[in-house]
Order: structure tokens, then sequence, then C-alpha cells
């Protein structure tokens, strides 16, 4: 590293990649020779043009997704979205949820507040720390989608393999684990990703939906910006888009075909998490939180014997140069986020610090 960096584990805003970061600081003052940053540029200009529709042209390269889906970027970030899916999607106003943790919960108060929403499957019973059975969920033939939060931020679970949605709509918020593994778009009627995590910086989201599922027949009463269709039809333009967002997201779409695409990513993504989960399952003071066979690539749960030693790892943590290892507030204990752009040197780095405290507090 050419200049001194910490290691931030926060559950995001997060790391970004450090080639990306670099590349944005040389054209900061005068991108391409337009003499002006691109916050400060027109978005209805070619230059700012271009960069938007390279941006979604890698993203489509990226996820190989298909020509009937289009690529969105709305501002309000994730929680506008759980809004949003439920006020277009819900044509015929039942929709099924998969309660998995802190965000489909709140995905599903707002549904609720649009029309009836069945908890297809569960894991209340043991604090979220594990993906229920999706395989035969009862799924009403009227109802419209069927939403899964597919990586658990807080609570620090994935999903590996896909609901049995039986025929119907699969919706994912895939926002902390978005571009960190392959995806196949097809499975899914829409996607979206709150870019803050593991994309670019907080404000926006992106939402990867199906030609079909944007809807005509929409309430006309609802706020017209709540409305797939307005983005779609205006290419994200309707209003001024989050245009420094938009060209963020762009380099990293760019650096991730650079580096080998998804595969290449989800082999490093792995390779970091296996590092960390072999050090807490062998370890006799940290304990993980989360069945093996759900854990999270992206986010890592742990905890202590208690909330006071846990508050004296946090605190041990910030003197020796790691930031945000404390764990969420509504569910306390330890978390580090280890998203793409978190290089291996920096998980080793932890585990060397939690071996350590380990040692030195027997």
């Amino acid at each position: 590293m050419k200049y001194e960096r910490s290691f931030n584990f926060s559950a995001g805003p997060a790391m970004m990649p450090e080639k990306v970061l670099e590349e944005i600081r040389d054209e900061m003052m005068n991108y391409h020779g337009s003499g002006m940053c691109v916050m400060e540029m027109s978005h209805r200009s070619k230059v700012f043009i271009d960069i938007y529709e390279q941006a979604v042209a890698d993203l489509k390269k990226l996820m190989n997704i298909p020509d009937n889906y289009k690529v969105l970027f709305i501002q309000g970030g994730g929680t506008l979205q759980f809004s949003m899916v439920a006020m277009n999607l819900m044509k015929n106003g039942k929709a099924v949820y998969v309660e998995t943790g802190s965000w489909a919960k709140k995905a599903i108060a707002e549904a609720k507040k649009v029309g009836e929403v069945i908890i297809g499957a569960t894991s209340k019973d043991d604090n979220f720390s594990y993906i229920p059975d999706c395989s035969d969920m009862d799924i009403p033939e009227d109802a419209d989608y069927v939403y899964i939060c597919e990586n658990e931020t807080i609570n620090g679970t994935t999903f590996h393999k896909l609901p049995n949605t039986k025929g119907h709509i699969l919706v994912s918020d895939q926002s902390s684990m978005f571009l960190s593994r392959p995806c196949n778009v097809a499975d899914y009627g829409l996607i979206w990703g709150g870019v803050q995590k593991n994309v670019g910086p907080a404000g926006m989201a992106v939402v990867i939906i199906r030609e079909d599922l944007i809807r005509e027949d929409i309430d006309p009463n609802m706020p017209i910006y709540m409305m797939y269709k307005t983005h779609a039809a205006a290419d994200s333009m309707y209003n001024t888009p989050n245009c420094w967002a938009i060209y963020c997201c762009g380099k990293v779409f760019k650096y991730l075909l650079d580096l080998g695409g998804l595969e290449k990513m989800a082999e490093m993504n792995e390779h970091k998490a296996k590092i960390l989960y072999d050090f807490l399952d062998s370890s006799k003071m940290f304990k993980t939180v989360v069945r093996p066979e759900d854990r999270s690539v992206m986010n890592v749960t742990f905890r202590t014997e208690s909330d006071e030693l846990d508050k004296a790892v946090v605190k041990a943590s910030e003197a020796a140069g790691f930031d945000n290892l404390k764990g969420h507030k509504s569910v306390g204990g330890l978390r580090a986020s280890i998203y793409n752009a978190m290089p291996e040197e920096g998980v080793v780095a932890l585990v060397d610090f939690l071996k350590k405290f380990e040692a030195e507090h027997k």
C-alpha cells in the first residue's frame, strides 16, 4: 500500500477496492478531459450518458443478465425497495416472505402495509441462526411472489440453495452479497441490492427486474418515483440520478470483470471466509452463532461468553487499527463483514489479533 489504510469490517458503508479508489482519485478534478468532476457534470451530458451506459453494459456482462431484464439505478437505498417491491408486484395483494432475520423482518413490515403477507418459513425459533427449509412451503396459487433476504447482514446467514417457489416469482434482496458469487439471474423475477455494502457509496440500489414485471396497470395514485415503470422508461434518469454512485459502481463492475468475473471473486471470498471460520471453530473463547451449513461468506457473526468481554474485544480491536467489529445493536456480539474489497491480508490480520487477544485473556 502506498499509504496507510485501516481494515474496515463495517457492514456498510464498507471498503471499496483500492485500485478503484485510486482511479477515482486520479479522475476527481478532470474526468477524461471534460474539465469537470463527475459530481459536477449534467446527467444529460454525453460524458455522463457514456458512464451510465458502460456501467449497465458491464453489469450485464458480469452477471450474464438475460435480454428480457432491465437494470435500474434507484435512489433511496435498500429501505425504499422494501416498499417498492410490494407496491409494484402485489397485483393480487398477497405474497410469501421467508423470515430469516432483521432485514427480512423489515421487508415484511413494509409489505404488510400493502397487502397480505404469508410467512412461508421462519428461523425465528432459534434467533435466526439458520436458514429454514424452503423446499416445500405452503404457497397459495394466487401469491404474487416469494421474497427472500438472500444474505442476512446482521444475523450472518445466507441461502446456499434457493427456495422452491413452485413456479412463483422469486424476489431477492441481495444487498450484502451482491456480486460476491455467480448468480443465475433467470432464476429470479427481481433482484435488488443496496450498493453501499459491496459495490459503491451509499444512497442507491441496483434493481434487476424482468420486463414483464414492470407493470403498466399500476395504481395511478402511487407516487411516480415509486413505480418501476418510471425508472425503466427513462433509463434510470426520470430525475437527477445518483450520478456519483453510478460512476463508482461502474468502476467496480469493470474491476470485477478485469479480476476474472464472479467465479474468481467467489473463490477469493470463500478462501477468506474459511480462514476466519477455521479459527473460530478452533477457538475456546470465540464462538460462531450460525449453523455451519448456513454461514454467510460476507458477514461473519461471533461472540464470546459475555457482553463485557465482547466490548473488551471491540475496544482492543480499535486500538489495534481495526474498525467496526461491534455486532449490530439489535443482536450484540461481534461481526466481521469481509466483502469483496476486504483483502485476504485483512482477514489474516484479524485472526492474528483474535488469537493474541485470546491468549492474553485466558
